[in-house]
């Protein structure tokens, strides 16, 4: 044997026996760095003569390319011991419950919206929204409103001008904190009948409203969501068949319900709707629940719909009113006090 072929024997061992990466690349400096014994044989062919430099460099060559590929085998090798070993050390137990981070919930009231919002959806009810600041015209002139009705009254309604007349931007028109969400359905047949759709329509609207109002069942902020139905044969009857179904489906039972005739501007007919809640000692008593009718002639004029070809039916309830009822709360400023013990319970 060669002394090359002794010294890369040594070489190879060496390699093999080597059991980190470190002490693996300490020998690919010490045999192909630039000082390296193999490198150095190679510098050194130079001072042979032809014959035996010939030789000698084929011998040389075949060492490094041995010594490359053992180094290169062996690295392999190391690393992936190296990765075994890290993996066996790291490994996660996915077996193991979770760690509980805490997590929140829906409030009751955005719980109530969206499960009324998906009822009357699939009754075929397009979600519609407007302003909440609105106009004199919107909240009160277009559905009706006499001048001298009380829900015109500062005592009553939140202007955004000390007189009551005014307006904050120096415009002239009254603005306010709209009352209710009707104003909605003014702007939605409105925007139907200029883009040439006088009929069918059907929508809902959900949303804040404001009024001068606190105690246990009221506060000057709360939800309200109003219903419309346009057609050319739209009856009460449609409006009776409509609550019923909305009523059953959102409390997932069967009521006992009446329809009390009430007086409101826009509506003509008009009703109260009561239904028959059980109480926890077992007795029944009556409760109003919303207020419904047959749209107003004059409503449908002020927006361009003709009341000889076109009828309609709107309704509206108070979402806080229908969550107390729901979820068995007896105070509806508790939805608005965000204390966590209450708002627990629902997450």
């Amino acid at each position: 044997m060669s002394e090359i072929e002794t010294a890369t024997a040594q070489a190879l061992a060496d390699i093999e026996a080597a059991t980190a990466p470190d002490a693996l690349e300490a020998l690919r400096v010490a045999l192909l760095g630039k000082s390296g014994s193999i490198t150095a044989r190679l510098k050194a062919l130079g001072q042979l003569e032809p014959d035996a430099r010939k030789q000698a460099g084929a011998e040389i060559n075949r060492a490094r390319d041995a010594i490359g590929t053992a180094l290169a085998a062996r690295k392999a090798t190391l690393e992936a011991q190296v990765l075994d070993a890290r993996l066996g050390a790291e490994r996660i137990d996915v077996t193991l419950p979770g760690r509980d981070a805490g997590h929140g919930g829906v409030h009751p009231v955005s719980r109530t919206l969206e499960r009324i919002a998906d009822i009357f959806g699939r009754l075929g009810y397009d979600l519609a929204d407007g302003p909440e600041i609105e106009d004199d015209w919107h909240n009160f002139e277009a559905l009706n409103f006499p001048p001298h009705h009380p829900a015109r009254a500062m005592h009553d309604t939140f202007y955004m001008a000390s007189d009551g007349r005014g307006s904050s931007d120096g415009s002239g028109v009254a603005r306010l904190l709209r009352t209710h969400t009707s104003g909605v359905q003014v702007r939605y047949m409105a925007e139907h009948v200029a883009s040439g759709q006088g009929g069918p329509l059907r929508m809902i609207a959900l949303g804040k409203v404001y009024r001068s109002d606190s105690d246990q069942t009221h506060t000057p902020m709360f939800h309200q969501c109003e219903g419309l139905l346009v057609d050319e044969h739209a009856s009460f009857a449609d409006l009776k068949g409509t609550l019923a179904e909305f009523v059953r489906a959102f409390f997932e039972r069967d009521f006992e319900m009446r329809f009390r005739p009430s007086y409101f501007p826009f509506t003509e007919p008009s009703a109260e709707v009561d239904i028959a809640w059980q109480q926890a000692d077992g007795s029944t008593r009556w409760l109003e629940v919303l207020g419904c009718g047959m749209v107003h002639p004059n409503v449908l004029k002020n927006v361009g719909i003709d009341p000889e070809r076109y009828t309609g039916f709107a309704f509206g309830m108070g979402v806080e009113r229908f969550a107390m009822l729901r979820y068995g709360v007896d105070d509806l400023r508790a939805f608005f006090d965000n204390d966590v013990r209450f708002l627990r319970q629902f997450a």
